[in-house]
C-alpha cells in the first residue's frame, strides 16, 4: 500500500443508529411510489420583480420551467430540482441505509449525533425526526464545500408524516470554516389527492453583499 494513504477503517454498524434513522427516514413525507407528477402555474419574485409561467414536474432530473428571464428560469428549475429529490419515493436502504451508521449521545439541543460513515455527513436525530444535516462535498474543479441545514419548524400530514415547512442553510469552506452565505427557506403545501405538492417557498439569503428575498407561489395544480 502507497505510504502517503491512509488506511481506512472499517466502522462496525450500530443497531441502534440504524433503527434510530431508520424511523426517522419512515416518518419523513415522501411522494407516493406511483406517483407521476404534476404541472401547475409558477409565479416567482426575486426583491419585487415578478414572472410567470407554467411549469411540470416528473421526478428530480424531469423538471420543466418556463419564464421569461433564462436566469430565474434556470434558478426556479434547481428549486424544483431540489424538491423533487427530497420529496421523491426511495427506500431507506436505497440511501442512507446503504452507509454503515453509529452515532453518539452528547446531550446537544438538536438531539443524537448520527454518523453516516463514506458519506461525509452526520445528522442530528430528535423525536423521530431527523433536526439538522451535516455534509462536506468535493466536486471535480470545484473548491470543496460544506453545508449545515437546521430544521427548525414542519408540519404533520394527512398520513402523519413529517414535511419540513422551515429550515435554514449555512453554507461554508470546510478548510477554514469561513462562512459564504445563508438561506432561510419557508415552504407551505398543497393537498391534491394523495399528495402534499408545493405551495409556496420563500428564500431570504445574503448574495453579493445584501439580503435577497425571492419567492415561488405554484398554483392551478394538476396530477399528471
Amino acid at each position: 500500500m502507497d505510504a502517503h494513504t491512509p488506511q481506512q477503517p472499517t466502522v462496525a454498524d450500530d443497531p441502534r443508529a440504524r433503527e434510530a434513522l431508520r424511523k426517522a427516514f419512515e416518518n419523513t413525507a415522501r411522494w407516493q411510489k406511483d406517483f407521476k407528477g404534476f404541472t401547475a402555474d409558477l409565479t416567482v419574485n426575486v426583491d419585487g420583480a415578478e414572472s410567470a409561467g407554467p411549469i411540470m414536474v416528473k421526478g428530480p432530473r424531469e423538471v420543466s420551467v418556463q419564464l421569461p428571464d433564462a436566469d430565474i428560469q434556470k434558478w426556479a428549475q434547481e428549486q424544483l430540482g431540489m424538491i423533487a429529490v427530497h420529496r421523491g419515493p426511495r427506500s431507506f436502504e436505497e440511501s442512507d441505509g446503504k452507509y454503515s451508521l453509529t452515532m453518539e449521545e452528547d446531550g446537544h439541543p438538536l438531539g443524537i449525533k448520527l454518523n453516516i460513515h463514506g458519506s461525509n455527513s452526520f445528522y442530528r436525530l430528535k423525536n423521530d425526526r431527523i433536526t439538522q444535516i451535516n455534509r462536506t462535498m468535493a466536486h471535480p474543479g470545484m473548491a470543496p464545500f460544506a453545508f449545515t441545514i437546521n430544521v427548525e419548524d414542519s408540519a404533520v400530514t394527512q398520513d402523519g408524516k413529517n414535511l419540513t415547512t422551515r429550515y435554514t442553510v449555512y453554507y461554508y469552506a470546510p478548510k477554514d470554516g469561513k462562512l459564504n452565505n445563508v438561506e432561510s427557506f419557508s415552504d407551505s403545501h398543497v393537498r391534491i389527492g394523495n399528495s402534499d405538492l408545493p405551495g409556496t417557498r420563500r428564500i431570504i439569503s445574503y448574495e453579493n453583499g445584501r439580503v435577497t428575498v425571492k419567492s415561488l407561489t405554484f398554483s392551478n395544480h394538476k396530477l399528471l
